[in-house]
Order: C-alpha cells, then sequence, then structure tokens
C-alpha cells in the first residue's frame, strides 16, 4: 500500500526511462542527433525531417544495434527522402541491444518524445531482431499505429502478432544466411495477415536488394500514412 494515490500509476514511456540528461546537435537543416541519458544505458535517436512532424517512422537494427538498417543503409536514405514529404523518421539507437523489453521500450519512449511534439501517427520498421521489436512496438502503439515493415524477420519475441492490427510488411531475402526465409512466413502466420515478398539472390543484409527494398518502402509507408 501506498499513501500517494498516483505512485502506482503507469508512467509514460519517456518518463520511465528515468532519463538523467539529453543532448541535441542540428547536424543538417532536416537532421538532428539526440543523447538520452539513463541509468540503464544511453539511448540515441537520428531524427529526421520537421520535429511537429505528425507522421512518424521509428526504425531499429538487430541484435547488435545499428542506426543504418540493412540494404546500404536504407534508414538514413528513407530518412531524408521522406523529410522531403513531410514525413518523420526516428532512427533509434537501443540502450541494450538484444534485450527485446527494453528494446521496445525504447522505440516506445522515442515515440512517446515524437507525440510531445506534435506526432500522431506512426510505423514501425525492424531489421532481423528488430522486427519483434518493431511488431511488439506496433501492438502497444495500437490505433496510433499505421503500419509495421519486418526486414529478415526473426520469428521469436512475434508471438504476440496476433493483436497487431495495423498492414504489415515483410520483406525477406531468399538466400539469407542467418535466417531461412520461411521465418518471415511463421511470422505472417502468427499475425494472420500480412504481406510479403521474397527477394531473389538478397541474403541477410539485403544487400544485393537494395535498390527493391528501397523502391518498395517509399512507396508502402506513404500509403500507410494516407491512408484514412
Amino acid at each position: 500500500m501506498t499513501d500517494d494515490p498516483g505512485e502506482d500509476e503507469p508512467r509514460a514511456p519517456l518518463e520511465a526511462l528515468g532519463a538523467l540528461a539529453r543532448e541535441e546537435v542540428q547536424l543538417t537543416p532536416t537532421l538532428r542527433h539526440l543523447e538520452v541519458y539513463t541509468m540503464s544505458g544511453l539511448l540515441t535517436l537520428l531524427w529526421h525531417g520537421e520535429p511537429t512532424a505528425e507522421n512518424v517512422v521509428l526504425t531499429c537494427g538487430g541484435a547488435m544495434g545499428g542506426l543504418l538498417g540493412p540494404a546500404d543503409g536504407v534508414y538514413h536514405v528513407l530518412g531524408e527522402a521522406f523529410a522531403a514529404q513531410g514525413i518523420a523518421t526516428i532512427r533509434v539507437g537501443y540502450r541494450k541491444p538484444n534485450h527485446l523489453p527494453k528494446c521496445v521500450h525504447d522505440l516506445a519512449a522515442a515515440a512517446d518524445l515524437a507525440n510531445r511534439f506534435g506526432a500522431r501517427r506512426f510505423l514501425t520498421v525492424g531489421h532481423s531482431f528488430g522486427g519483434a521489436v518493431a511488431i511488439q512496438a506496433g501492438v502497444l502503439l495500437g490505433p496510433h499505429c499505421r503500419g509495421v515493415v519486418t526486414l529478415s524477420t526473426q520469428s521469436a519475441g512475434c508471438e504476440g502478432a496476433e493483436q497487431l492490427t495495423a498492414p504489415l510488411l515483410l520483406l525477406h531475402g531468399e538466400r539469407d544466411e542467418l535466417l531461412p526465409p520461411e521465418t518471415s512466413a511463421v511470422v505472417q502466420m502468427l499475425a494472420g495477415h500480412g504481406e510479403i515478398h521474397y527477394l531473389p539472390g538478397a541474403g541477410h543484409l539485403l544487400t544485393e536488394a537494395a535498390t527493391e527494398v528501397r523502391s518498395r518502402l517509399e512507396e508502402w509507408i506513404p500509403a500507410r500514412f494516407a491512408d484514412e
């Protein structure tokens, strides 16, 4: 029991991080670098586009973290392209890579921060281990999530995908040397929906299909924000 009626109330994801400090640098007119210092690690955010954008893409890496994404750094490329369309992109660098609950919390905290600036709609993108992060974060965002994209996803951590109500796009290389392409089919089955595209000749990093990955995402993601 507690004398403070608000002590046991759930806190917003950003507040629950217990941030000690935050630093921010404007790298270019369309890109900011933010670092959030917490007792559980450093959360790094690369934020493309206007801070007040209502539509925000949240991207995340694999089990080792990272900010560039697969397919020749597709996260940076998309961030620059979407900024010109009024869509913001936040590339999330985990506090503790390969720790699923903390990584999901990191995406939720990034969404919470963006929401405080005016964001209303989100779309999550994750590579490999990050596919599970993107799906779980999409579930948490509920009706505010307009879509989820997985790239060479794992299936572990996707067991709750049936709760995902947003559209799901799965891209997987046919020559993935770490996770077989059938893994995306398993995730589709768990979700009960989803659009799969297998990429011939592409490995886990999708380098061989970089142009196709970029083209598909540049078309699919803005269309989800345009959906009513």
